[in-house]
């Protein structure tokens, strides 16, 4: 069994940075790639961020600039680095991991941005 385990959220103000932690039970290179979602209240969930497994990054339009997703497989942990937040970026996020035929989903992370 795969667990993904979302750490790092919380309330700030605009202007302001979170780092958000994912952590893999398993090694994260046995997946295609991973990625992070997010879901705002009455909103679809959107994907924000995605490293694949030759370490190349691909991000929605509104965050480019501002985030980074990086990976440390020695520790089994991608991560996003969220840079001059605004309040729009306030959502569930949630950390997800591919494989052939497979995806796993974290419980996610309450990021808050307050105007």
């Amino acid at each position: 069994q795969v667990q993904l385990v979302e750490s790092g959220g919380g309330l700030v103000q605009a202007g302001g940075s979170l780092r958000l932690s994912c952590a893999a039970s398993g090694s994260i290179s046995s997946f295609n790639a991973m990625n992070w979602y997010r879901q705002a209240p009455g909103k679809q969930r959107e994907l924000v961020a995605r490293i694949s497994i030759g370490g190349s990054t691909n991000y929605v339009d509104s965050v480019k600039g501002r985030f980074t997703m990086s990976r440390d497989n020695a520790k089994n942990t991608v991560y996003l680095q969220m840079n001059r937040l605004k309040p729009e970026d306030t959502a569930n996020y949630y950390c997800n991991a591919e494989r052939t035929s497979m995806t796993y989903w974290g419980k996610g992370t309450l990021v808050t941005v307050s105007s």
